[in-house]
């Protein structure tokens, strides 16, 4: 029959993408913290770029920051389970994470919320996009 109104419909191939974009997005943040280039790399399409306070850096930008050990990553942590929405051949992540990053030399630790979209290509989810603000402080 019919699907109730008040009762959410079970979809079987959403949550096994759901189960393989969580998969991917912890696989990712490992990548990060190994600090090795290919394996980063591994996870972005080319078009890839990152959002943040300084503005918009391509896909290689980052690379190259990591090849030349100006940006190093120690840390990465998400916490509790992203939000994931999955539409068709793409999907939005987001999760706040924590991590603890070396640029030149100078250590920054982070509490930001992330936004990252993932798009399906040949059986594989490369992300294109990632977006990062700061989280605010909990309150006490």
């Amino acid at each position: 029959m019919g699907h109730s109104a008040g009762t959410p419909r079970r979809d079987p191939e959403g949550d096994d993408v759901r189960t393989r974009l969580v998969a991917l997005s912890r696989d990712w943040a490992d990548a990060i913290v190994s600090n090795d280039v290919t394996r980063i790399g591994g996870f972005m399409a080319e078009e890839w770029v990152i959002v943040s306070a300084s503005g918009v850096s391509t896909r290689e930008d980052f690379l190259s920051l990591v090849a030349s050990g100006n940006l190093r990553h120690s840390a990465m942590t998400a916490i509790g389970l992203p939000r994931i929405r999955v539409h068709g051949a793409a999907a939005v992540l987001t999760a706040r994470v924590t991590n603890t990053a070396h640029y030149l030399g100078e250590r920054f630790d982070a509490d930001e919320w992330t936004t990252d979209v993932f798009v399906e290509r040949d059986g594989r989810w490369l992300c294109v996009l990632s977006h990062v603000t700061a989280a605010a402080p909990d309150p006490d």
